[in-house]
């Protein structure tokens, strides 16, 4: 099977396995593993902060920021796409009484001006306006980057109205290889931020936040509530080091076959691209009548031949690209498309 449904399918290497093997490990709620201890401090550096927590997952990692930066009845202004509105299963109303303030940006990404339009007059019948979050790359957005003055200036508007600012860096890595603008440039303008590993960095479990140090003892708190105390987490972290240390810049193979896969597939009957817009590894594309297939009765078809990618809508279709597929494998997706939308 070609896995193009998500790069959260990756498998971990032998490499990665044996360095999960060798990994010292100690009771990490305890602070006493040294594996994750090594983690959380190569994460805040990475991230330029003062301290940082290892996650058993992304979707933590926004709660538990969320959770310290907002009390019932805040709001939080983002994007309407955002993961944390879309896909964490009403998280910001079940763990921390939170509201949502959509903004309609441009591929997941809003401007200075959409942020001051979104400020609501300061008066006790509208909730207090707390955070402002941004998805770093816009998942929905098509893998879009925010570029880094468009971050500053957003980020800039929220602190002159009291709003506290978090980033959303589930594909963080794959933003700072195609930007070229380091992960310490891209947070410097926040005060949370995370790194997930078990996508395109092809770790198997894991994320980490990072912000300052009192930040951080209080995402411990929502951390235990949570119950993400991971004990021996040692064995996982030693797989999110691993990848740090080996899979950042070849997320530069993982652009250039998602580049191929729309050239290949652009023209095709009924398919609706943007070639120029696919900027990192998510690859977005509608089908017309002319197709003849909606979304899931082409990805069911193309799941048949050996090729699987994701229904989005009733005739979006996403196709994501990792390291566990190769360039041969994204010529037989195209072969395979052509041949089940001829």
């Amino acid at each position: 099977m070609i896995e193009l449904f998500s790069d959260t399918k990756t498998k971990p290497t032998g490499a990665m396995r044996e360095a999960m093997a060798r990994a010292e490990v100690g009771d990490e709620a305890a602070f006493e593993d040294p594996t994750v201890n090594a983690l959380c401090e190569r994460v805040a550096a990475l991230l330029g902060k003062e301290a940082a927590v290892f996650m058993p997952s992304g979707t933590m990692c926004n709660q538990a920021a969320i959770a310290v930066h907002c009390r019932p009845g805040d709001e939080i202004v983002c994007d309407r796409t955002s993961h944390i509105i879309c896909y964490e299963g009403g998280g910001l109303a079940a763990n921390a009484g939170a509201n949502a303030y959509p903004i309609d940006g441009a591929r997941g990404l809003f401007t200075a001006d959409q942020v001051r339009a979104a400020v609501r007059m300061p008066m006790r019948h509208v909730p207090r306006q707390r955070l402002l979050a941004v998805e770093q790359t816009s998942n929905l957005g098509g893998g879009a980057v925010w570029p880094l003055a468009q971050l500053r200036e957003v980020c800039a508007v929220a602190r002159e109205h009291g709003m506290a600012t978090h980033l959303d860096g589930a594909r963080l890595m794959n933003a700072v290889v195609a930007s070229g603008v380091s992960a310490a440039e891209q947070c410097a303008s926040f005060d949370s931020a995370w790194i997930d590993f078990s996508k395109g960095l092809g770790a198997p479990v894991g994320g980490a936040l990072a912000g300052s140090k009192a930040f951080i003892t209080e995402a411990w708190r929502a951390k235990q509530r949570f119950g993400g105390a991971m004990r021996q987490a040692g064995i996982i972290a030693a797989a999110a080091l691993y990848s740090l240390d080996h899979n950042v810049e070849r997320l530069a193979e993982d652009h250039a076959n998602a580049k191929r896969l729309a050239e290949g597939i652009e023209g095709l009957p009924g398919v609706v691209i943007d070639v120029a817009g696919v900027e990192t590894n998510l690859v977005y594309f509608e089908l017309t009548a002319k197709a003849k297939l909606d979304a899931p009765a082409f990805c069911d078809a193309l799941k048949a031949r050996g090729v699987r990618m994701g229904a989005m809508g009733p005739r979006l279709v996403r196709a994501v690209t990792h390291l566990d597929v190769d360039r041969a494998g994204i010529e037989k997706a195209i072969a395979e498309s052509r041949a089940v939308l001829a």
